[in-house]
């Protein structure tokens, strides 16, 4: 049997093989549970599906009668979704009168934190979180008249109910 010779470049293994010259021979003696555990070292503690999404709290001020939500576009911006979708959806889920300046939302009336919390919740299950996988990569589609909810990270795909979008 002849020798094949390697076309390299670098002198660290003069035309032989990667087998050869000892580079590779190294790698293939590690066993799966080995190379397993040393690709695993050099991953980040914080990429696990529990930390990698938080869903942003809503900061709510009160003026008098009107309840303001401070970083409403924050919030928006973390759900990737268009403030004004959002808007819509808080507003006729807390029964009140709204409208957004600047970056705030604010709301007619005196609103419980907890209710508006409670609300962003349900936004959150119902046009953000992909009921299969359970991540926050979603988008809008529209397949025909249905607005459709399309899972980038999955590739699960629902509709959306009529009466909320």
């Amino acid at each position: 049997m002849s020798a094949t010779r390697w076309d390299c470049s670098s002198a660290c293994c003069d035309g032989r093989s990667p087998f050869e010259a000892g580079g590779l021979r190294q790698n293939v003696e590690l066993d799966y549970d080995k190379l397993l555990s040393r690709a695993r070292e050099g991953l980040e503690d914080v990429m696990t599906d529990d930390a990698r999404f938080v869903p942003p709290e809503p900061e709510v001020l009160y003026e008098g009668k009107r309840t303001i939500l401070r970083n409403f576009s924050d919030m928006a911006d973390a759900l990737r979704r268009e403030p004004d979708h959002f808007s819509k959806y808080l507003v006729q889920e807390l029964g009140t009168a709204g409208n957004t300046e600047g970056r705030r939302l604010v709301l007619q009336g005196r609103v419980p934190e907890k209710k508006v919390a409670e609300r962003v919740r349900a936004y959150l299950k119902a046009f953000v979180l992909c009921e299969e996988c359970h991540r926050p990569d979603t988008n809008f589609q529209r397949q025909g008249r249905t607005l459709v909810l399309q899972c980038e990270g999955c590739g699960a795909h629902r509709p959306i109910r009529a009466g909320s979008a």
